[in-house]
């Protein structure tokens, strides 16, 4: 024990007497080896000036990059789709497709931008429900599970083992019994508390289940970037589910920390299903390494909707890729508003396009609404948004703290005219280290009402003024500059 001391000594007193060039070293490491955003990299080295050493363990485990183009693509898949977006792209070209359809009128560039980076193909017999409440979310979900006939497949950030997992394993389970083919892909990192002796039961049961970047030692998780962020559901093809919603008793309002849980979740009937049950395929075949597409059921048996048709794009981003496709579509929709911007974030952490094209908005006249939580449930990360919520209220933006419990919602509406609801926050973590996904809606009808619901919401808001902001005292001003010069890494 006595030689184990000494050498730990020593192995510390090298560090010790060498910190300024194991610094100097790591620092190059992050400049130099890392491609990023000059933000990010004063961030980190920030980190590393405060915290030598230990800096640089944080930074290996959540800021590295990781850009694999080729992680999820699919050779079969690739060449199906590519003849729809050829198709699309022409039609684009020749003003046939937006001059068929007024509710695409001003928007053809952001369907051919959606087409040409996501594969993003437009339909156009979609029906959408907007659901904003967690309980009327699973009693639809629960109910649309007990008509599967063929598959069911779910994909959650979260779950947990609790009362709102146990109803829906229940029905999962009759279904298992009834001969319907079952797939829960989780992520790792957010379902860390679940055991998995919880899914060994589900696998004797006929339910196959996958981990996305599963951990390396037991819990111990050796990356905290890179998360599957995405929750989407998919039966038979016939409808399907996506939104911010997890499984967990907290997005039911049964967790007394957060109280009433108002997040938005999209039920979907029509071909717009297809993209959804694309990205689950794409992360399954990634995560379990099997290539489902081979099965020609589970890319067919899309039913057009009966009623409310509408024009659709699913998008998704993702460290997979060098670009970051949902923040270019919410800056485009900045760009394109002549009206009125409606978004609702639990995280509000801009980079510097967002934030220039919704400051370029408000002085041109447009009327930006902002609306966030009151609840933090990541201080620092809270803390960020309050700075950036500020900044637009110092400018005239209309901003919004939710009373009524936490709100998790994320969205973007434009002049009532498009909207653009999922997974993904408002945040540089979403834009360009999580993996998630939206559906972008092109219909008046279906973004009126989610204007209606964001109206009703703010009547369960403060909103903060100007002067309330700048009258903010001395100890919030030092959270928020601390948070903010953090933001690139939060």
């Amino acid at each position: 024990m006595h030689q184990v001391w000494e050498i730990a000594g020593t192995v510390f007193g090298f560090i010790w007497n060498n910190l300024v060039f194991l610094n100097l070293f790591f620092s190059i490491v992050v400049v130099f080896f890392q491609r990023k955003d000059p933000k990010t990299v004063w961030g980190w080295l920030l980190v590393l000036y405060f915290i030598p050493i230990v800096g640089f363990v944080f930074y290996l485990l959540i800021g590295t990059d990781m850009y694999k183009q080729k992680m999820f693509r699919v050779k079969e898949v690739e060449d199906k789709l590519n003849e729809a977006i050829r198709q699309q792209e022409n039609q684009l070209k020749s003003k046939k497709l937006h001059e068929n359809d007024l509710e695409l009128q001003g928007f053809s560039d952001l369907v051919m931008y959606n087409l040409n980076t996501n594969g993003a193909v437009l339909t156009d017999t979609n029906d959408v429900d907007i659901i904003t409440d967690g309980e009327a979310k699973f009693d639809a979900l629960i109910e649309d599970i007990s008509q599967a006939k063929e598959f069911i497949h779910i994909q959650y950030y979260i779950f947990k083992n609790d009362v709102v997992f146990e109803r829906l394993k229940d029905a999962l389970l009759k279904k298992a019994s009834e001969g319907v083919e079952i797939r829960i892909l989780y992520d790792a990192m957010g379902c860390r508390t679940m055991r998995k002796s919880i899914w060994k039961k589900l696998n004797k049961a006929g339910i196959e289940t996958a981990e996305f970047f599963p951990a390396l030692f037991g819990r111990f998780q050796l990356r905290v970037n890179y998360r599957n962020h995405r929750k989407i559901v998919v039966i038979d093809n016939k409808v399907a589910y996506v939104g911010g919603f997890n499984v967990a008793k907290e997005y039911v309002g049964l967790d007394p920390k957060f109280g009433y849980w108002r997040d938005t979740h999209l039920r979907i009937r029509g071909d717009g299903i297809l993209g959804l049950e694309l990205r689950f395929l794409l992360d399954w075949n990634y995560a379990a390494k099997q290539n489902l597409f081979a099965e020609q059921k589970y890319m067919s048996g899309f039913e057009p909707a009966c009623r409310d048709m509408c024009d659709m794009q699913i998008i998704y981003s993702g460290p997979d890729t060098s670009l970051q496709p949902i923040r270019d579509n919410y800056v485009r929709l900045i760009n394109k508003a002549k009206e009125k911007i409606c978004i609702q974030t639990p995280y509000f952490i801009p980079d510097e396009s967002m934030l220039t094209a919704l400051l370029i908005a408000i002085r041109s006249g447009v009327e930006v609404n902002l609306m966030i939580p009151c609840k933090p449930d990541h201080p620092f990360v809270y803390w960020a948004t309050y700075s950036y919520m500020g900044e637009l209220a110092m400018a005239g933006a209309n901003c919004y703290i939710y009373n009524d419990g936490f709100l998790h919602a994320k969205g973007i509406i434009v002049d009532d005219r498009v909207f653009s609801y999922g997974t993904a926050n408002m945040d540089i973590r979403s834009f360009a280290l999580n993996f998630e996904v939206n559906a972008l809606i092109y219909d008046s009808k279906k973004a009126k009402e989610m204007s209606k619901r964001f109206a009703e919401d703010v009547l369960k808001c403060t909103q903060i003024t100007k002067n309330m902001y700048a009258s903010r005292n001395l100890w919030l001003r030092i959270k928020e500059q601390v948070s903010r010069l953090l933001s690139p890494i939060l």
